[in-house]
């Protein structure tokens, strides 16, 4: 069946004019060697690394569709955790630039990670109130913790105990106990939400930051590391899963049962007056910085132990000698310190002022902790970089390093303009003006200007015209980057403006109801000593409207003139005498936008009413009027010598439409926020688009042939995946409703299609063991020779390998992050099937590992149905012996490999004399150490 219309396929090519969005971190990272050089910030679905000295672009981490909403570095600093707006985590290689792992389990945007102190584990916590623990090695879903009422705001591994804490918008802080995974802990001390917080020490103290203008301070102190005087431990007692400790309410008896107890000890006051946006730490927490929702930045330093005790025996000294010159008067002695106050501990240093409003910061101690820099990503789409060269003395000053600016603009983009030759492209924003390289979507000059609102290419695309808010016209010359002019043109704000199609002048469309008509002229410049001319604007004409003008379009043959007013009307005049032609008139509210055709035969209207309609010229009669959007349509624009044309809303959405048809052809998704402004090039190949999440994207015409039926199949598709990702997940087999503890994955379309494969293997395993089974009965009942047996054309495809090898094959290629998921969605009949196989699999030692964990999980899910089966019972006592003994060759191999590292390391320390490791060995024993310690406590209570 032959297409009876074909279209073209518009295609994302590249986005630009963007520095870092405000909607996730920044981060120092460690790249090519190198720390302290490279910032790692969100750039809406990617992750851009800039070099900060060069502000330059050294490594792009692509995304999909979603926002990037958290970033998170592993200590080795080898990968990056990327959050995503749609609950997904990515794992990046910082060296390759690739995806090594991706987890799916959060229902709404991520909004905390962390990784623990060895990098194995990563924690995740998100809009949907749950926080998910990962393991990075098995590239797997450990477990999800259910407990908070709020938006998990911050979760923190402790570095020397296996406890995970949360924070969140519900007020409180929680306590994790990641070997029982059970919250054991809940601070109540705040009044309103929790937004950040951070560890210092060695998990000694803890740092909270709240809606408010205190930091306040908790000191954590474990029972089971508490000893008497003299060595022995002190006498287990039951511990308690579940204690609430408030700041007011706290009971010693609660106290002493608990793993460990959080006692308040003070708050630190802030200089800023609004909520804590951020609270963090340099990598050794000496250096404490915090941040409010201003462009104030606030750095504490953090007394270390010996200084404590230096700064307290000083402060001892001198009361002692005043209590004596005091008791020598005759007056009553002062109390000698026992301890430090808080302020004295956690010392205020400088507050740090940026330029714009401050979004998130990381810092790095250099020069062997003697120097503090700090990074700064602004709302304003940039990055500031500032260093204390010193960090001596009660005052620190700060010295401003560098900036990353020049790539993007500071606001928003309302205007967007191509050249003739579809070469470089123009942007106005609040603050500047900036012409771009459209092939290397580099910025080739910017300009300081007034807040522009609409532009255009003028003169030979040597000139530029803005139109201002605040009523003015500007003219920059682009060689030199330098404002020619800048005219008084209107008394209001000039919200468009339309070049003639003879490129002889232009009019302006303004707030003050007025149409004005200007013409290019070259006149001399009377502060120059040649006879050059410069170009200039002179004002020829006025057409008095009875509104508010928003938009103004001359039609290509220069023959009308349309105007589109406050009343929701858009007026036509002839363009040589300003003479009224027709009235457009039925959008409920105002047109914002408009275009006409280039045979002049259309005119297409984009409304605040969300709907665009299509009108003829001739007669002013309207064609057609389509819901176009869901929110107000901003720019609308045609597709040169076609009837095509594409419209851009503050639905985040660009769409295509054909004005002949009237149907809608394709939607491009790509904007994170409101699409302000649209530009089709002359030749029609490229459309360039501004939003309100300061990105510039590029959309180029390719070669592929869109069909319409299966462009909305897609747009189905595309529906039931995302219902399917916000369905209500079901529970966990074996828990309650109420349970804090539940499964880390989720469904999506991805695990319903690998369980589909796993299905299909299974059903390809019985059919073709059947027909070798019936090929085998026929050849011993014969008693000539038959044709050999035909392999299934898959089994060819992989090697004529076996069945049961295939279906391994089918599981092996499953993520690891979604296999449970699917093995989930497995009925109860194919689970029969494949636990044979699965004995099969672990008996001949064929992936042994991914077996175990397909065996454990369904054992887990199906138990009640598996074990009133007779038949299975054989089974599963075989499966029993088998695994065992499979595993404890598994481990036996590991310990031997391991035994092995170790004398190696012990020959090369004893030839070089060096340790190897040192510092993590002695960790590890310590850590070990204290788990036999509290599983012995455990047992004996």
């Amino acid at each position: 069946m032959g297409l009876t219309k074909q279209y073209l396929r518009y295609a994302s090519s590249a986005m630009f004019g963007i520095v870092g969005t405000h909607k996730a971190n920044v981060l120092f990272v460690e790249l090519r060697g190198t720390q302290g050089k490279y910032a790692a910030a969100a750039a809406c679905e990617h992750v851009f690394v800039w070099d900060l000295r060069r502000a330059e672009k050294m490594l792009v981490l692509h995304g999909d569709k979603s926002e990037v909403s958290v970033l998170a570095q592993s200590p080795q600093g080898q990968s990056l955790a990327v959050g995503y707006a749609d609950g997904a985590v990515k794992l990046f290689s910082l060296i390759t630039g690739e995806v090594t792992v991706t987890f799916s389990g959060h229902k709404s945007a991520v909004t905390a990670l962390s990784f623990d102190e060895r990098g194995l584990r990563l924690a995740s916590g998100s809009k949907d109130t749950d926080v998910i623990v990962w393991d990075v090695v098995n590239e797997s879903g450990l477990y999800r913790l259910k407990g908070h009422k709020g938006v998990v705001t911050q979760c923190r591994f402790m570095r020397e105990h296996n406890i995970l804490i949360t924070s969140s918008k519900d007020t409180f802080v929680k306590f994790w106990d990641i070997d029982t995974q059970h919250c054991f802990k809940t601070l109540v001390g705040h009044r309103t939400e929790v937004w950040d917080f951070v560890l210092l020490g060695a998990d000694q103290r803890l740092v909270t930051g709240a809606a408010d203008s205190e930091l306040r301070v908790w000191d954590i102190t474990f029972q089971d590391e508490e000893e008497t005087t003299d060595g022995s431990e002190q006498p287990a007692k039951k511990q308690k899963l579940s204690s609430i400790i408030g700041e007011d309410e706290e009971e010693e008896d609660e106290e002493e049962t608990s793993i460990l107890s959080c006692k308040g000890v003070g708050s630190i006051m802030r200089k800023g007056r609004q909520r804590v946006v951020s609270l963090s730490t340099d990598g050794t927490g000496r250096v404490l910085c915090c941040h409010g929702a201003d462009c104030w930045l606030e750095v504490f330093l953090v007394l270390s132990a010996e200084e404590k005790n230096k700064l307290l025996s000083k402060r001892q000294r001198k009361a002692r000698k005043k209590s004596r010159e005091t008791a020598a008067d005759g007056e009553s002695q002062k109390e000698i310190p026992e301890r430090l106050e808080l302020k004295d501990e956690i010392q205020h240093r400088c507050v740090l002022k940026a330029s714009s409003k401050i979004r998130s910061f990381a810092t790095i101690l250099e020069n062997s902790a003697a120097s503090l820099k700090l990074v700064l990503q602004l709302h304003s789409n940039s990055l500031e970089t500032y260093i204390f060269p010193s960090m001596e003395g009660q005052q620190w000053e700060a010295e401003k390093q560098g900036m990353v600016t020049f790539p993007g603009h500071r606001s928003d983009v309302r205007t967007v303009a191509f050249s003739s030759d579809n070469t470089t492209v123009l942007t106005g924003a609040g603050e500047s003006v900036k012409v771009w390289n459209r092939a290397t979507q580099q910025c080739i000059r910017s300009m300081k200007s007034g807040y522009a609102l609409c532009s255009a290419f003028v003169i030979s695309e040597r000139h530029s015209l803005i139109g201002t808010k605040t009523g003015h016209l500007e003219l920059f010359d682009i060689a030199a980057g330098a404002l020619l002019e800048r005219v008084e043109a209107h008394e209001g704000a000039i919200w468009s403006i339309a070049t003639s199609p003879d490129k002889r002048g232009f009019v302006t469309g303004s707030a003050d109801k007025t149409l004005k008509f200007w013409d290019f002229e070259l006149v001399k410049d009377p502060d120059s000593q040649q006879a050059s001319k410069r170009l200039t604007v002179v004002h020829r004409r006025t057409l008095q409207m009875s509104d508010d003008v928003l938009c103004v379009k001359y039609s290509p043959d220069q023959r009308l003139i349309a105007a589109a007013l406050l009343d929701s009307t858009v007026k036509v005049f002839f363009a040589d005498t300003l003479k009224f032609f027709l009235s457009l008139y039925g959008h409920k509210l105002p047109v914002l936008t408009m275009d006409i055709s280039s045979d002049s035969t259309l005119i297409v209207t984009g409304s605040a009413d969300r709907n665009v309609k299509i009108w003829g010229l001739d007669f002013g009669d309207c064609h057609k009027s389509m819901f176009a959007h869901d929110d107000s349509i901003m720019s609308l624009q045609f597709v040169p010598h076609t009837h095509l044309f594409f419209s851009a809303g503050k639905d985040k959405k660009i769409k295509q439409w054909d004005a002949d048809h009237f149907e809608h052809i394709t939607t491009l998704e790509g904007h994170h926020a409101e699409v302000w402004c649209l530009a089709v090039s002359p030749n029609g190949n490229y459309l360039v688009s501004g939003s309100h999440d300061k990105s510039l994207r590029l959309w180029e015409r390719t070669q592929e042939p869109l069909v319409l039926e299966e462009e909305r199949e897609m747009e189905r598709e595309q529906a039931a995946e995302e219902a399917m990702a916000h369905e209500e997940q079901p529970a966990f087999p074996g828990q309650s409703a109420n349970s804090e503890l539940a499964s880390a994955g989720k469904q999506t379309a991805e695990t319903v299609k690998a369980a589909e494969r796993i299905m299909e293997a299974l059903e390809l395993y019985k059919e073709e063991t059947a027909k070798e089974k019936e090929h085998e009965e026929i050849q011993k009942a014969s008693k000539k020779e038959i044709p050999p047996f035909t392999k299934h054309p898959i089994l060819q495809a992989y090697g004529n390998t076996s069945p049961t090898r295939y279906v391994l094959e089918v599981i092996k290629k499953v993520k690891s992050s979604e296999l449970e998921e699917s093995l989930l969605v497995i009925p109860f009949s194919y689970v029969l099937e494949l636990l044979p196989l699965l004995e099969t699999f672990i008996s001949s030692g064929w992936q042994v590992e991914l077996a175990c964990r397909c065996l454990l999980f369904l054992l887990r899910v199906h138990h009640g149905q598996i074990t009133s089966s007779q038949s299975l019972l054989p089974i599963i006592d075989r499966l029993r012996t088998t695994s065992l003994q499979q595993v404890h060759q598994m481990r036996d191999r590991i310990g031997f490999n391991l035994a092995g590292l170790q004398f190696l390391q012990q020959e090369l320390e004893s030839q070089k004399e060096v340790q190897l490791f040192g510092d993590a060995t002695a960790k590890m024993k310590d850590k070990n150490k204290k788990r036999k310690r509290k599983l012995m406590i455990t047992l004996t209570s």
